[in-house]
């Protein structure tokens, strides 16, 4: 059954996390081993930036939070999936990166469990384009800037509207459709540009990925430098 598309029904919302955890059980390899174009692409830019201690948000299996760990970062990875957690853990103890990951349980609609100021850096693929509402995604956008230091970069990924499933399986709310189980928030960028508040926009920029094929955003964003 559809839903109002102002108002999101939290029961189907919610249900994801149950669908994401049973996914990555019976698919322990789901998106493969290797790192992301988006992942390659950000540990080249925090290189440059000198970041060392990064925040990724929903590493799911750890393909990027590895990659991350093996190019020099400090990575705390978060999911809301134990057995995915559990998954990065033992491959980075079998990669010799233990030292270098650290792994937390926790939904990105609840508040982040770390101080101020205690990134250099913020990466997710595909994170803010799951079953979040617009109003969970200005909270968790403002817990981002939180947790960053003065200059700190975040870079997300998300599917955009130009993308083939768009419009297509169950509408969930907003511009969030169910396709295959999975629901997707489809982002244009005025939605980018609303949820960059309190940030300065670095870039947004268009690419393709995997089948279909999907078509997203990759938004660089930085917390502006401490003044005075």
């Amino acid at each position: 059954m559809e839903v109002d598309p102002d108002r999101p029904e939290k029961t189907v919302l919610d249900a994801q996390e149950q669908h994401w955890q049973a996914t990555f059980v019976h698919k322990p390899e789901m998106f493969g081993g290797d790192p992301s174009g988006p992942a390659a692409w950000a540990a080249e830019r925090f290189k440059r930036e000198e970041v060392r201690r990064l925040l990724e948000l929903g590493c799911g299996q750890g393909r990027d939070t590895l990659f991350f760990g093996g190019s020099g970062l400090h990575v705390t990875a978060t999911d809301y999936s134990q057995s995915a957690l559990d998954a990065v853990t033992a491959k980075a103890q079998s990669a010799g990166l233990s030292a270098r990951i650290d792994t937390q349980r926790h939904d990105v609609r609840d508040p982040l469990p770390f101080p101020d100021d205690s990134f250099e850096g913020c990466y997710s693929h595909m994170l803010y384009c799951m079953a979040l509402t617009t109003a969970e995604l200005e909270r968790l956008s403002h817990e981002v800037q939180r947790v960053l230091v003065p200059g700190g970069l975040n870079i997300y990924t998300v599917r955009h509207t130009g993308d083939a499933h768009r419009g297509t399986g169950i509408h969930r709310g907003e511009e969030m459709w169910e396709v295959g189980g999975f629901i997707v928030h489809f982002f244009d960028r005025e939605k980018v540009a609303h949820l960059a508040s309190g940030f300065e926009i670095a870039a947004i920029d268009e690419f393709e990925e995997g089948g279909l094929p999907r078509k997203l955003f990759r938004v660089t964003l930085r917390k502006p430098a401490a003044s005075g």
